[in-house]
């Protein structure tokens, strides 16, 4: 029998990882993400998942944890299964500030993608540049949980500063009760803001909280954006419907329906148990009311927002 090279037992490992991936796709399966079946609306032609994360080992920093399903091929299955083309990855905090994994994504993506990066204020000119030329168009403050954030909060007038003559925005996972507390910050920001998951309001008040007003007042003056997405984080009552969540979604679609893109949270690395993509993708048909809001909040409004040709 003969003896397996180094380099032949690395293609027989590529070969059967890709003999796998053919046959997820046949099936409809996605690693981190339940369910099989397509959904039942059908995505419109350049329908676009404006938050998702790439996590991939092969990238920096080499000590951060990078769990297994979580690369561009395994999301390229996600795009398959649902139906959208363009994409917008939001780098995730296994990344910490080094954009490597998110600039390769971007770059397959080609014009289909656009990203949000996470930076300090120490960034140099000529990096934020080299970010520009590849597609990125936003920077992230994941600031909810202070204990894990990356880039907190003292950091966020700095750096819009900086990205505002790029035509830049700043994407904002706050809670509501922090978007309350910072309600002046967020009113002399130079650049747009995109709320992250429907501004992780309170889910027994929703709509009537305090936090939504806040919200609502930056939309209105046309200073800010809502993502329509992580169901299952603005939830107590939970899926398949999220009624709480959808009382919430629903508010703001009647708000301001040019105001708002979908994500679809992908790999949902906050929950143990995965929820079902295509329920989530559905999920917008309700929120929306028509088929009309619903292709608007998926196309019109990230071509906008991202500069999609």
């Amino acid at each position: 029998m003969p003896t397996l090279t180094r380099r032949g037992f690395v293609a027989a490992a590529m070969a059967g990882m890709a003999a796998a991936d053919r046959a997820r796709a046949a099936d409809g399966s996605v690693p981190n993400s339940a369910g099989t079946e397509r959904p039942g609306h059908r995505a419109p032609a350049n329908a676009c998942d404006c938050h998702f994360h790439i996590i991939d080992a092969r990238f920096p920093p080499p000590d951060s944890p990078k769990p297994p399903g979580m690369t561009f091929d395994d999301y390229r299955l996600l795009q398959a299964r649902l139906g959208t083309t363009r994409a917008v990855p939001v780098q995730p905090k296994n990344h910490g500030t080094d954009p490597t994994c998110l600039l390769d994504a971007l770059a397959r993506l080609g014009g289909n993608g656009r990203g949000i990066a996470v930076l300090h204020p120490d960034v140099t000119d000529v990096e934020l540049k080299r970010l520009d030329a590849g597609s990125v168009r936003g920077l992230r403050f994941s600031v909810w949980n202070p204990n894990d954030t990356v880039a907190p909060i003292a950091t966020i007038e700095p750096l819009a500063k900086r990205i505002a003559d790029l035509g830049w925005h700043v994407q904002l996972h706050m809670s509501g009760d922090q978007i309350r507390e910072n309600e002046a910050l967020l009113n002399r920001l130079p650049c747009p803001i995109v709320f992250d998951h429907m501004g992780r309001l309170d889910p027994a008040k929703g709509p009537d909280g305090p936090a939504f007003a806040t919200i609502a007042g930056l939309v209105e003056k046309g200073r800010a954006w809502v993502k329509l997405a992580g169901a299952y984080l603005n939830t107590e009552a939970g899926p398949p419907g999220y009624p709480d969540a959808t009382r919430t979604a629903q508010a703001f679609v009647r708000l301001a329906p040019e105001r708002l893109v979908w994500g679809s949270d992908w790999p949902h690395v906050t929950e143990k148990h995965k929820p079902d993509d295509a329920v989530l993708f559905d999920l917008l048909s309700d929120w929306a009311g028509s088929e009309a809001a619903r292709d608007r909040i998926l196309v019109d409004n990230p071509a906008k927002l991202y500069g999609f040709a």
